[in-house]
């Protein structure tokens, strides 16, 4: 079949019948309008006529040689179309890569994110709690549909349903038909004519909602919980997103946090450090008992095996526990009544220290209160 035939004009047909023609033929054929098959193969054909038929030169050589390029005939499907790009016809004419058919009116939500404050030992130990956000949920009244109840999305007058409508476009071989969204129904193919009056038509409304979360003992602050689908709900029954909970651990004025660890000083008297001593302290546990042994020195550490914070592994609190180190802080008297005073000093006279000569060391690199916060993580010396 000649290129002329393709198109359905004449051999002496002029250059504005074949563009004429070879518009409507495309419009019949091209893929994104035509859903058949064998649409795409014919859609080529008409286009590689309009290519060598609208060319003089090569229109030329085609009438006088039966191809386009004067080198002879030469199949459709021979492997040559003199430069021809389908490609480059379908983007600069037809919209190509565009969207085939309607686009889709649902639409996921976004993911949500609020605070969370926890006390130090609901951290410790894990803690369920409610909190209230206010994010979009689907409407009650169209449960997503965005119609009044009883009516439904109609078929667009305009593009027939197709969401997309040519459009005449310039090109290097003149006004082309272009495809683009239709903008009666923007894309959809639908039309709401008659949209909940609840949601205007979105298929979501903002609402304040109550919602259980269930924080993992040994949270931390900075930590996030997701809460899959506890998010904004999407537009026309679209996916919900998610929901991230950041938590904020509020200071204790007992305890500190070192990882899985807890820390706090208890303060002993001089006496009660030089003689030992049993001393009952509060924990999150409950009155737990501390020994303080027999001339024990001021920064000493002790370590309450598993009364610190769970552990946590992979957002999961675990029933292992961390310890609670309890650093001791000797309490020297500043204000000693007279008879206090004489028998420190029959102590000092008994032990030699009248006079006692310090013995002078450096720090190394850390200062007393340095070297006291490496005994509590274990790094001092």
């Amino acid at each position: 079949m000649s290129h002329y035939e393709t198109l359905g004009v004449s051999k002496d047909a002029s250059a504005e019948e074949i563009k004429r023609a070879y518009k409507k033929l495309a419009r019949t054929f091209h893929p994104d309008i035509n859903p058949d098959p064998d649409a795409a193969d014919q859609f080529k054909k008409v286009s590689h006529a309009y290519e060598v038929l609208s060319d003089p030169q090569r229109r030329q050589n085609y009438d006088q040689f039966g191809d386009e390029n004067g080198n002879g005939a030469q199949g459709f499907g021979g492997g040559g179309f003199g430069g021809f790009d389908f490609g480059d016809i379908f983007g600069q004419f037809f919209g190509g890569g565009a969207q085939r058919g309607p686009a889709s009116r649902t639409q996921p939500g976004q993911d949500a994110l609020i605070g969370l404050q926890l006390s130090l030992e609901e951290a410790v130990f894990g803690v369920t709690k409610s909190v209230d956000v206010r994010t979009a949920v689907v409407c009650e009244k169209c449960a997503g549909s965005c119609c009044e109840p009883g009516t439904e999305p109609m078929r667009c007058d305009v593009c027939g349903g197709a969401g997309q409508i040519p459009q005449e476009v310039v090109t290097p071989l003149g006004r082309m038909q272009s495809i683009a969204p239709c903008g009666t129904c923007r894309g959809f193919g639908t039309v709401i004519k008659h949209p909940c009056v609840t949601c205007q038509g979105q298929g979501r409304v903002q609402e304040r909602r109550t919602i259980k979360i269930k924080v993992p003992g040994g949270i931390r602050s900075g930590n996030r919980i997701q809460l899959r689908g506890e998010g904004e709900a999407g537009i026309a029954g679209g996916r919900a997103g998610d929901l991230y909970v950041e938590v904020k651990v509020k200071p204790n004025d007992r305890f500190e946090r070192d990882g899985d660890d807890l820390l706090t000083h208890i303060r002993v008297p001089m006496t009660s450090a030089a003689l030992g001593a049993s001393l009952s302290i509060d924990t999150f546990d409950g009155p737990q008992t501390v020994d303080v042994e027999q001339g024990t020195q001021h920064g000493a550490v002790r370590t309450l095996r598993g009364l610190g914070a769970k552990k946590l592994r992979h957002g999961v609190g675990t029933d292992e526990r961390g310890d609670l180190r309890v650093m001791i802080d000797v309490e020297t008297p500043t204000k000693l009544k007279p008879a206090e005073r004489e028998l420190l000093e029959q102590l000092a006279s008994l032990r030699g220290e009248e006079n006692p000569q310090p013995e002078v060391h450096a720090s190394h690199g850390g200062g007393v209160f340095s070297r006291l916060r490496g005994r509590f993580t274990g790094t001092g010396q």
